[in-house]
């Protein structure tokens, strides 16, 4: 299966960093660029891509704004935002993952970092930078007791599923998950799928959210 990739980002030696790196990937297959958030936006409307890699900071619309305008259209809802950005900011992290970002990775992450990224984001995952994880983690969990805000389809989750949610706002993958409550990895994944569309989460970044502002960590 091919991955369409999109790039988004105003510096033109970074495009062309990324150009390099989808090219040189049988499975992955450069949609387009753009250098602004409003032609990025364009770019997701008439391409579709599976995967967009987008800078935070841009003119005409920053990485944000574009982030949210393309989760909030339905016609647009198969693709798949990485955020990229060179500062480890906690607030870009939060709104980044507030509007739906499947990942968010520093600049100079390593290349296969940015491949993994790519290909988690399009088979629904997310991945965060180990420094930025640590980061999220931490800065969550001392918000969450002052920030508490239960999610209203919270109460249609099974036990199990809040159990589930729970270990993901861990951080914890399918497979530590499946360890921890003693059943099947596929199991594992079914509780956190059946999860993920009850809540109407784009992927696993928003399920970690959830779980924080739930109160379930």
């Amino acid at each position: 299966m091919t991955i369409k990739v999109g790039i988004a980002d105003d510096q033109q030696l970074v495009r062309m960093g990324l150009r390099v790196l989808v090219d040189a990937e049988d499975d992955l297959e450069l949609a387009g660029e753009a250098e602004d958030g409003r032609q990025a936006l364009d770019l997701v409307r008439r391409t579709h891509p599976d995967v967009i890699l987008m800078d935070i900071r841009m003119p005409i619309m920053d990485g944000i704004e574009t982030l949210k305008a393309i989760a909030a259209d339905e016609k647009l809802s198969s693709t798949r935002v990485v955020m990229l950005t060179t500062f480890e900011n906690d607030d870009y992290v939060f709104e980044a993952l507030h509007g739906g970002a499947s990942g968010f990775l520093i600049k100079d992450s390593e290349p296969e970092d940015m491949v993994r990224a790519i290909r988690l984001a399009a088979a629904g995952e997310s991945l965060l930078s180990p420094s930025v994880a640590r980061r999220v983690i931490e800065s969550l969990r001392s918000r969450a007791p002052a920030q508490a805000r239960v999610h209203p389809q919270l109460a249609s989750l099974t036990d199990r599923e809040r159990e589930v949610l729970g270990l993901i706002g861990e951080g914890l993958n399918n497979d530590e998950i499946a360890g921890r409550l003693f059943v099947s990895p596929a199991t594992a994944r079914t509780h956190v799928s059946r999860a993920m569309i009850k809540l109407g989460a784009r992927d696993r970044a928003q399920l970690v959210v959830i779980a924080y502002q739930s109160g379930l960590v």
